[in-house]
């Protein structure tokens, strides 16, 4: 427990010639106070405003290295505990660090709110960079997170030991109290940071901006505490230094700023090609569509191959064509906002009703609008048979109560976090609640040959919903790769699951697609089935089991 010293004279009171009397020096009882131009309960308060917005600041950029980590590679958990782990552990080791620099409180908390404004700042900008321009260093973005992390963890817990120490000298008090008033403020503001994130920044100001954004106030709100409730703790020579680098740091944010539109087309150009289309940003995903007059048409989501042009036909063949070979009145569609699985069902007579469910109304009406993206699938949503509905498959399947023939599951690729609940066993088991007597499914599982754990987890998940499979693959590329991934062919995988045994085949009724045939079907089964890998436990919402 730390006494007060009650000999020490009242501080921040001037003489009778209007000068200040010095500071005392530190003693082994703890910190001197310091020379405040505010009465002391005024500066802890102050102090306290100081500890919220760095903490508010510090969850800021930890949320900004996962999300922008998450949009690259699609793998939000790992990221998430990547991110996590490290900076917990370099909050430890910069606490420890910053022990030494307890006698120069004042001086070091500027000095470091400095560098973590120009840091943490700049780290979303970086990440896009070295994604954008790193070429072949597939490595190079999780290198850059985990260094990320570990510089902003360091800063951060730097900022515990001498927040605390400059609490002390502003009013001196029992530990125990100073600690519970530091981590409430800190706390609270960590509360604010986290929901200023996705509310606000965000949504108003983006990834890149919205760091420089939290940089910037970080940084005026560092040298307002030293440089102005602390300025005489501190030497001329230290409060010029903190000025003129605090002033640098803020103009570079600034100009990242200003720069931070050119810096998105430039990067989107390296990464994407000139051809750019499209390029938005819905309350869902990020939404790129590229293609020009020697180049196929590509849709990009969240930096992930969607659409291709140049076999797109051959993917949505293989899909929906198998499911249509019976009774086919009423088809659902979950995903599938580009409009291509729509146009595949559409082709086949007898259908009276398509039903599409898409959680971005962004896509639809980009499916909609574009020239060229609206021809690829046949002006499908021109069709009067067609209903869109705007919400998450899950969500919208636990309140169903139509009854359909066919459910086409065209859906993110299982291996994206964000779609495991859509390849869950509880998901397979509300979509056999609207399957009619008879009815079949159709999932897209992923490629097989690459990743056959993934693609048989998905098969074991729908049997162990109740349901008969037909495992597929076909020759192809993976229409979930990411952008910058090799064109080299690849492979799609199928499950197609009724109540029943399903029978694989085509409709004789409609047109003949242009990449199937009866024979070949059955051969892909074939080809499947050698690939099978038994004894696989199904994948639950509480237990997800695709991790490659």
């Amino acid at each position: 427990m730390i006494e007060p010293h009650t000999s020490t004279p009242t501080l921040g009171v001037a003489r009778a010639d209007g000068s200040h009397p010095p500071a005392p020096p530190r003693t082994a009882a703890g910190p001197a106070r310091a020379d405040l131009p505010v009465r002391p309960g005024t500066g802890r308060f102050l102090v306290l405003t100081g500890v919220f917005t760095c903490a508010a600041c510090g969850l800021v950029y930890e949320l900004e290295l996962v999300a922008i980590a998450s949009y690259l590679t699609g793998d939000s958990v790992t990221e998430t505990s990547v991110v996590l782990s490290v900076m917990v552990f370099a909050m430890g080791v910069g606490s420890l660090a910053a022990k030494r620099l307890r006698r120069h409180a004042a001086a070091g908390f500027g000095a470091v709110e400095a560098l973590l404004a120009l840091v943490g700042g700049c780290s979303a900008m970086a990440l896009y960079a070295v994604f954008a321009w790193g070429g072949a260093w597939a490595g190079g973005p999780r290198l850059f997170l985990v260094a990320f992390s570990l510089a902003i963890g360091l800063l951060i817990g730097a900022e515990v030991p001498l927040l605390m120490e400059l609490i002390q000298r502003v009013r001196r008090q029992e530990a125990g109290g100073a600690v519970a008033d530091l981590f409430a403020a800190d706390y609270v503001g960590a509360l604010v940071g986290g929901l200023a994130f996705p509310f606000l920044l965000l949504p108003l100001s983006g990834q890149l901006t919205g760091a420089l954004l939290t940089g910037s106030v970080n940084a005026v709100a560092g040298a307002a505490l030293v440089l102005g409730l602390f300025r005489r703790d501190v030497g001329r020579r230290v409060r010029w230094t903190l000025l003129v680098v605090n002033t640098v740091v803020l103009a570079l944010l600034a100009s990242a700023a200003a720069l931070a539109d050119d810096f998105e087309r430039a990067a989107r150009h390296a990464v994407y090609g000139g051809d750019v289309r499209v390029a938005l940003r819905t309350d869902v995903q990020e939404v790129v569509l590229t293609g020009g007059p020697h180049r196929p048409l590509e849709l990009f989501l969240d930096g992930r191959l969607r659409v291709s042009e140049r076999d797109g036909r051959r993917y949505h063949e293989a899909l929906v064509r198998p499911a249509m070979a019976g009774p086919h009145a009423r088809v659902l569609v979950l995903g599938g906002g580009d409009g291509l699985a729509l146009r595949e069902v559409l082709e086949h007579p007898g259908v009276r009703r398509a039903d599409v469910v898409e959680p971005d109304a962004g896509v639809v009406r980009l499916a909609r609008t574009d020239p060229r993206l609206s021809a690829l699938n046949g002006h499908a949503y021109r069709d009067p048979r067609v209903r869109v509905v705007t919400q998450d498959a899950f969500q919208w399947l636990r309140g169903a109560r139509t009854a359909y023939d066919v459910v086409v599951a065209d859906l993110p690729d299982p291996g994206i976090t964000a779609g495991t609940k859509l390849y869950s066993q509880e998901f397979y088991g509300l979509v056999r609640g609207v399957l009619a007597d008879g009815g079949r499914l159709v999932v897209h599982a992923g490629p097989v040959v690459p990743r056959p754990r993934v693609f048989w987890t998905v098969e074991a998940t729908v049997r162990a919903a109740g349901l008969r499979t037909r495992p597929y693959r076909v020759d192809g590329r993976d229409p979930g790769s990411a952008v910058g991934a090799g064109r080299a062919p690849r492979d799609w995988g199928f499950v197609l699951a009724s109540g029943t045994a399903p029978r694989l085949g085509l409709d004789p009724r409609a047109p003949r697609p242009r990449h199937l045939t009866p024979a070949s079907l059955r051969a892909d089964a074939r080809a499947a089935e050698r690939l099978r890998l038994p004894g696989l436990a199904a994948s639950t919402l509480v237990h997800p089991r695709y991790t490659g």
